[in-house]
């Protein structure tokens, strides 16, 4: 299985993205789980959202007005809906989760990052 992370980029204040996880690598997957993570210049890792079988949790109180988690099952795509953009929120983004295969099982993949940036 592979996850492919997308849709980042630059960006204005204000403006909007929607970041792209994408689970590959076999006919049949399900998305057990999935967490988006950031890491802020010179910052560790931090989780940003979870959606679990449909039900969805941001952590970050900046973050809850603002971004939304949503998944779509068929195509085994997850989406990060980041509105309202502030410079504080550039970062690299990484998707990691929990995905089911019948021949692999579940088991736990990173995708590499995309990068957001925004300009003031």
């Amino acid at each position: 299985v592979q996850l492919q992370a997308s849709g980042g980029g630059w960006v204005q204040a204000g403006g909007y993205l929607r970041l792209s996880c994408a689970a590959s690598g076999h006919s049949f997957i399900i998305i057990n789980r999935m967490d988006w993570y950031r890491q802020l210049p010179g910052k560790q890792r931090e989780r940003v959202a979870t959606t679990t079988r449909g039900a969805s949790t941001i952590y970050l109180d900046s973050l809850k007005e603002r971004f939304t988690v949503s998944e779509d099952s068929v195509k085994h795509e997850v989406y990060l809906q980041m509105n309202g953009l502030r410079p504080e929120d550039t970062a690299v983004y990484y998707c990691s989760g929990n995905v089911y295969t019948p021949t692999g099982g579940s088991g736990e993949y990173w995708g590499q990052g995309t990068l957001v940036t925004v300009s003031s």
